[in-house]
């Protein structure tokens, strides 16, 4: 499953077949916010990004427009990711599970997961779908597990299980980004301006600017580097399993331990990091090279991580260049709270409200 989502959903190729669509929704939310400013209407800038990033997966997962329903479930399966089982950590015990309703909680949100898969699948295999169904990611895995070349037998079910990976991956960590960045330069207002002035510069009187104008833009990515690393998407990602008995630190670890790596602490750790809780992009210019590991690594790292960055990359780059940002009447730069919610993914807890005004 991994060698299909690296060559057939978030390959390269992929990924530049994909702008068309980022570039899309990332016009139609300019003109949204351009609305706004001209009546100075404050910008519930959390809000905004999660509807831009939901209508982009959308489009790619399923070929066409819309995804209210898709929201609603998405929260309901969010709560469910961050909640507690005791089962995880003590199977014997997995009757208290069932006690408390989290089983059948669980149990409830599988069968609409399930379902909703299950339509979207029938409805691409319907001869009269639309075109746009035909290069999706459903179409995509349906054309594969049709002339079988996969070097396994490919299933409805695997179909499913990928779309609730991509869906649950794919869109809130891209959303957290975003606003974790602007946050940070909302908090650093210096940063805001040679970040603008670069992409300025470059950008003259475009109306956007687009994928190639990206590669010319290193301290953009410093920038959203730098904000992945102190606020990653994922601090604790998906836990990992220990195939035999090692030791780690001098510590012993019994074979089938359950292991979660803290990617919060690696980002933030004093050892590796000079002034590790400083924001500070300059750190991933100039030749450096610190290793960032929010996407994981090796054979187990993110395989959307390209399909990732080229979205984060695009929304900054067009959110910073068309429009200077204020914060509300009333409030301070050490108003600006860092605050997150509880949960699997690392979300602000309070949304962050702009006022923006067109300058290009």
């Amino acid at each position: 499953m991994r060698k299909i989502s690296t060559l057939h959903l978030f390959s390269p190729k992929q990924v530049q077949s994909s702008y068309p669509i980022f570039r899309d929704e990332v016009r139609k939310i300019m003109e949204k916010i351009s609305r706004d400013a001209s009546s100075s209407t404050v910008v519930n800038f959390s809000e905004t990004t999660m509807s831009l990033l939901r209508n982009i997966m959308v489009r790619l997962v399923f070929g066409v427009h819309g995804g209210d329903r898709l929201n609603v479930l998405l929260r309901e399966v969010l709560v469910i990711y961050a909640a507690f089982f005791v089962e995880d950590y003590l199977p014997s015990l997995r009757w208290i599970d069932r006690l408390s309703g989290m089983a059948a909680a669980l149990d409830k949100i599988f069968h609409k997961l399930d379902s909703f898969c299950q339509e979207l699948i029938e409805e691409h295999m319907n001869p009269n779908r639309p075109k746009s169904m035909e290069s999706d990611f459903i179409g995509s895995l349906l054309r594969i597990k049709e002339n079988g070349s996969s070097s396994f037998p490919l299933t409805l079910n695997h179909i499913k299980a990928v779309l609730v990976d991509i869906l649950m991956g794919g869109s809130d960590t891209v959303e957290n980004a975003i606003v974790w960045t602007m946050t940070w330069l909302m908090k650093k207002p210096l940063v805001m301006k040679k970040l603008q002035e670069e992409i300025r510069r470059l950008g003259g009187k475009k109306d956007m600017i687009d994928n190639q104008d990206i590669e010319k833009l290193p301290y953009l990515r410093a920038v959203i580097k730098e904000a992945f690393r102190l606020y990653p998407p994922a601090p604790l990602p998906v836990p990992r399993e220990t195939t035999t008995k090692c030791t780690v630190n001098g510590y012993e670890i019994e074979g089938g331990t359950m292991v979660y790596i803290n990617v919060w602490a690696i980002g933030r750790d004093p050892a590796a990091w000079e002034n590790a809780d400083e924001f500070l992009p300059e750190r991933f210019l100039e030749g450096q090279n610190p290793e960032l590991v929010t996407f994981g690594f090796g054979r187990r790292g993110c395989p959307g991580m390209g399909m990732t960055m080229a979205e984060v990359e695009l929304v900054m780059a067009n959110l910073v260049y068309k429009f200077n940002w204020e914060l509300p009447v009333g409030m301070k730069e050490e108003d600006i709270d860092f605050e997150c919610k509880p949960g699997a993914a690392l979300h602000k807890k309070n949304d962050l409200c702009l006022v923006a005004t067109v300058v290009i």
